[in-house]
Parts: structure tokens; sequence; C-alpha cells
């Protein structure tokens, strides 16, 4: 059932929107409607939204707080439902060119669900040193494993049909990497992304800043428990490899190979923690390992560039350059 928000109780339920096929002339006034002002800090909407933009990651059921006008688009574009929209006076430049997405969009924004306040308690509320006035939360898309396996469908409902790439956060604790992981994933063709149990939550404030929106559109699991998630790459057919930055860490286990592994069949690339690397129930289980040669001077690459490195490998083999 869906969570019913303060506003829609005050309205008697309605919720007309700015949806496709909407004119101007009513995104116009879906602004002007908007005229009453949150002044204070006890408000329902601003705990929302202070818990959202600085906390660690929604848990589930929880809102997705996505702070700034081009995540917020981003968001909107990726056909999330928004549960809410919060600006300032300042930012009504960018809340007419929010709307005009969101009137091109499925879900649209409810009416009563755009909400404004001061300068001055959205930035108590902002999760950024320097706001900018607008932010929205977003209620959860639900992904499944087979969605990680296959990829997004696109715009006609089609998938590309491409082999398995999944990567696989192994306890990747800095959300600045984990966001940076995400946004490679995507722009190398990964089908999905899983965060295990223990990593940086994808779609906490920073890492969704840190992947530039991608955490929006890519098919993600989080606190995903190690041993069920192998088991699933099992039956599904999906080799599990294991990265290293260092080529002698590159080892054999339980018979994994220790040439370079190809990356064109399907196949989930795990990295491991930024100081401890990957946890020895993921090395066992290996199939094949892969390593980045690094100039010996340099001790480690952080998770976010070792898997950019990694995912470019994987987009040149399945491109064939």
């Amino acid at each position: 059932m869906a969570q019913r928000f303060p506003a829609d109780e005050q309205s008697g339920g309605a919720r007309p929107s700015v949806r496709s096929g909407v004119s101007r002339e009513r995104a116009s006034s879906v602004q002007a409607a908007a005229v009453d002002v949150i002044t204070s800090r006890d408000n329902k909407w601003l705990k929302m939204f202070r818990a959202a933009l600085r906390g660690t990651g929604p848990a589930s059921g929880e809102p997705i707080g996505v702070e700034g006008p081009k995540l917020v688009v981003e968001g909107i574009r990726s056909g999330l439902e928004a549960e809410a929209l919060l600006v300032t006076d300042a930012s009504e430049g960018e809340l007419e060119r929010i709307l005009q997405a969101a009137s091109h969009s499925e879900a649209g924004i409810p009416r009563s669900r755009v909400l404004r306040t001061t300068e001055k308690l959205f930035a108590s509320i902002a999760g950024t040193e320097t706001p900018q006035g607008v932010a929205a939360l977003f209620r959860q898309r639900e992904w499944g494993f087979d969605d990680v396996l296959r990829g997004r469908a696109n715009r006609e409902g089609a998938f590309r049909g491409d082999a398995s790439l999944i990567i696989v956060m192994a306890a990747v604790q800095d959300p600045g990497n984990a966001g940076t992981i995400v946004r490679s994933a995507e722009a190398f063709g990964a089908t999905g992304v899983v965060a295990t149990r223990g990593s940086a939550d994808p779609w906490s404030p920073k890492a969704l800043r840190a992947s530039a929106g991608s955490a929006l559109r890519l098919p993600l699991l989080r606190g995903s428990a190690i041993p069920i998630l192998l088991a699933q790459l099992r039956t599904a057919g999906v080799k599990v490899i294991a990265a290293s930055s260092r080529p002698a860490a590159a080892k054999t286990a339980r018979g994994a190979q220790n040439k370079d592994p190809d990356l064109r069949e399907p196949c989930a690339i795990f990295i491991g923690n930024e100081s401890a690397g990957l946890p020895e129930e993921i090395e066992r289980a290996a199939d094949a390992w892969i390593s980045i040669a690094i100039n010996p001077d340099v001790e480690s690459l952080n998770a976010g560039v070792a898997a950019s490195v990694i995912l470019f490998e994987a987009a040149r083999q399945r491109r064939g350059i």
C-alpha cells in the first residue's frame, strides 16, 4: 500500500500531478500552488528530508534523498516516483525546469508534494556545504537478482541481451568509491551492481553524488549476504572473478585460473575493501582472478579506480577492440 503524506491528507487524498501531456500553463499553476512556506524546523517533511539527506542510506521502504537540481532531474527521467520535492525561493528557475521534466515522465510530481522552505531551513537539512535549494524524496525501485543479471530494459521494454556483467562491492566502505564504481559500471555496460553487507550504500547521499545519477538507473542490490550471492551466481552459471591490484595476489584458489579471464562470458567481478581486500570466502570461491599491473612504488589503487580499470577491460573485450 502506498504511503500517505500530510499534504495528501489535507487535500482529501487527491493527487493531481505534472504528467505527460500537461501544458506549460498547468505546470506553472502547480508551481504557484505551492505557496505555503515551511518555517518550522520541527516540520515532519523537513525531518524526513534531513534524515534522508544526511543519513548513510535509506532502509527498506524509506525514500531515497536526492539533493541538487541535476540529480533531481536525473531521478525523474529515470522513472522514479517522487514522494516530495522541496525548494526555496532562490531556486525558482530550477523548479520550472524540474516540473517540465516531470511533465514528460510517467510518474510526474503530485501537486500537493511540491513544498517550499526558507534558505536557512534548507541549509539545516541539506547534506552539502553549498546547498542549491532543491531536493527530492524518491520511492525506492525494487530490483531483484534477475535484474542485475540482464540489465535494465530500454524505453521500449527490451533488454540488450548481453552476457551478464555484474560488479560486486565486497565491503567497499567509502561512499565516494561506491558511487564511482556504480558510475563506471553504467558507463562500461555492466548489467548490474551488488553491494554486500558492510559496503557503503549506493543510495547514500555521497554515493549518489559520486555516481552522477547512475545509482538511480542501474539495477543494484544492497546488503546482500555473500554466501547467498555466491550460490545465486553458481545457479545462474555466472563466473566468480576476484579482483586484485597486484599480479602476485592473483593466486590460484581451488583451481581458479591464473591467466587473464575471458570477460566476455557471464561474470561477476568482486571488488574488495580498500584496505583489507576480498574476504577469504570469495577468494576460495573464485573461478578466476584478474589483476592490475601498477608501478611498484604505488602501494595500491583505490576501489573506485581499480573497478573502473577492470570495467574498461571488460568493455574492450566485449566490443572486440
